[in-house]
């Protein structure tokens, strides 16, 4: 009897993968397409993904459900940035929505607390004053003019914004380090940038590539040199919090509880900020300050008639507007043209419709004294 339940147990179960193996020869075979399931800036495209919960044994061992087998939606956005869309909800929920995979909402408060803290340790800061102490036959306005030429190469490369700013991080505080002759400026520039791309992109440009944008001022190994110069003084220190690593955030709050996200308010704090970049005075601040006065400054040209700054951007950020003030200016100064005027490729760059040309709009002269006192409750 024994022998025969036995016998009809394993004729069942052939019986059953039978079943199955003529059913998945019926199915049409699907192509597997891991990387369009990846949120990438590379690729221009964000895509929002549930955080997966771990399985557990009992699930492993039999599922109660079929698992579906559909295609993660990739909702496409504008080519270059990564917009937010934030829904119907709110901003104390902001963590809990993150478009990155890897800033699951758990998570994603202790991992800003980490990169504040890491923005203020002084092995990745530069020198506030590094011009006046350190360099001797470098000024700033030659430092704006290699960082306006480093946004129009980081055009033509179509490297994420990300690796725009980890360069300028790169050639600050190398240049806090180490004095450096003008002629070999453009140097430093080229080889920061091989080392952010490096760092940031999936497919960074190869070394050639570079030396052509120079024209081959400098030869390949002129370039490797560099390289090993800056990953040597920098301490192999490269994976800084920048400026955009806060004005994610910052932006989601910003947004509040719109269904849909406001483009023009999007695209206008990543023109601030890169106007920032060119301001060898902006240097001093920090990177998550900046990033708040952008979104400040940005929020004040859009409508004027409106406080700026709340509370909840100001639990988000942690700065207060009287904190924000001498930086909100300063960045303002570049966007009436006060300073830095010959410096126009950002300004080129976001007269593009695709960032709904932005760099045409303008600011009061003013910031009414007012906003830069504490909020009201």
């Amino acid at each position: 009897m024994a022998n025969q339940e036995n016998s009809m147990r394993v004729t069942r179960s052939k019986k059953r993968a039978s079943e199955a193996m003529a059913e998945n020869q019926q199915q049409p075979q699907k192509k597997r397409v891991v990387l369009g399931e990846i949120s990438s800036n590379i690729l221009g495209t964000s895509t929002v993904r549930p955080c997966v919960q771990p399985r557990t044994r009992a699930r492993s061992r039999k599922a109660t459900k079929p698992v579906s087998t559909a295609p993660i939606p990739v909702l496409e956005t504008t080519p270059e940035e990564d917009v937010v869309s934030l829904g119907n909800v709110s901003s104390h929920d902001v963590d809990s929505i993150s478009d990155d995979p890897q800033l699951c909402g758990t998570y994603v408060s202790g991992i800003y607390e980490y990169l504040r803290n890491m923005e203020q340790q002084e092995k990745r800061r530069p020198l506030p004053d590094y011009m006046q102490k350190i360099q001797k036959d470098v000024s700033a306005n030659m430092r704006g003019i290699l960082v306006d030429w480093l946004v129009e190469l980081a055009e033509e490369f179509r490297v994420v914004s990300d690796t725009l700013y980890l360069t300028i991080s790169h050639i600050d505080r190398y240049l806090s380090y180490k004095p450096l002759n003008r002629q070999r400026l453009q140097l430093l520039g080229v080889s920061a940038m091989l080392i952010a791309s490096k760092y940031e992109e999936i497919d960074p440009k190869p070394l050639e590539k570079f030396c052509d944008m120079t024209e081959n001022t400098y030869t390949k190994q002129e370039v490797v040199d560099m390289e090993a110069d800056v990953l040597k003084t920098l301490n192999y220190e490269m994976g800084n919090p920048t400026l955009k690593t806060f004005l994610r955030r910052f932006n989601r709050v910003a947004q509040g509880d719109t269904k849909n996200p406001n483009l023009q308010l999007e695209f206008l704090t990543y023109y601030l900020a890169e106007l920032s970049l060119l301001d060898y005075g902006c240097v001093k601040f920090l990177p998550s300050m900046v990033a708040a006065a952008v979104v400040f400054l940005a929020k004040f040209t859009i409508n004027p008639q409106m406080h700026p700054w709340d509370l909840e951007l100001q639990e988000f950020t942690r700065y207060k507007p009287s904190d924000l003030k001498e930086c909100v200016l300063r960045i303002q100064d570049l966007q009436l043209n006060r300073r830095g005027a010959s410096l126009v490729a950002v300004k080129n760059k976001y007269k593009q419709h695709k960032y709904k040309c932005v760099s045409t709009l303008t600011s009061l002269l003013e910031i009414p004294a007012f906003y830069f006192e504490e909020v009201a409750k």
